[in-house]
């Protein structure tokens, strides 16, 4: 099941985990910069990623996985282990950097669950409000965030379900149409169930957020 791409000015971010799915790979754009978080390079390299940039304490990442780096020419930027960022964190904060319209994080399912939720959370950062788009795959599931005065449009191909879940505060005017629980200007509360497990009447829904920030996940 494709996910709909655009090159222009899109950056991945690859984390380390499980393997990345088809699904995610499908996802990169021709051209796209790619920025391996630490053990993220070995996951992109076994996915026939080759990135642009890797970032982290290298804790994670194989030898052969540096070596390669080296090889190749990446540009790489080593942080002290002790530090008060992921390496996720750190490969983000480059991104939104970098200028990119399009943001793009893939992930597979590790056994990580800690790492999983930091993830998530983190692509609610301040920093990333202005980019047009910022998701992640995250093994076949596809999470998306929009901020204040953002729409977001899915597609009933990438996933029979979807949930709207509030992780950064108190998110007020949620409006979906297209759903078989439709919402208008409605307000969705932290730890609130009330926008999970919604389903497509149309080919389309499109979820409008009047002020918060809202995840958006579908599978």
């Amino acid at each position: 099941m494709p996910i709909a791409t655009s090159s222009r000015g899109q950056v991945v971010v690859i984390v380390n985990g499980g393997d990345l799915t088809a699904r995610a790979v499908a996802a990169v754009a021709d051209g796209a910069t790619i920025i391996a978080a630490d053990g993220g390079l070995d996951r992109a390299l076994a996915a026939a990623l080759h990135p642009h940039r890797l970032v982290g304490d290298l804790d994670s990442i194989s030898t052969e996985g540096q070596a390669w780096a080296t090889a190749h020419g990446v540009e790489i930027d080593v942080y002290d282990t002790d530090k008060d960022a992921t390496d996720t964190e750190l490969a983000l904060a480059l991104a939104a950097a970098a200028g990119c319209s399009e943001l793009l994080v893939l992930a597979g399912i590790g056994d990580r669950l800690d790492h999983t939720l930091g993830t998530i959370v983190s692509l609610g950062a301040p920093a990333l409000r202005d980019l047009t788009s910022v998701r992640m795959v995250w093994g076949d599931s596809l999470v998306q965030v929009a901020h204040s005065n953002r729409t977001v449009t899915l597609h009933a191909h990438d996933g029979a379900t979807f949930s709207l879940i509030a992780l950064h505060g108190t998110c007020a005017g949620v409006s979906i149409t297209g759903a078989r629980w439709p919402l208008h200007d409605a307000m969705l509360q932290p730890a609130s169930s009330r926008g999970l497990s919604n389903e497509f009447v149309d080919e389309s829904v499109v979820i409008s957020i009047g002020e918060g920030t809202v995840t958006v996940v579908q599978s």
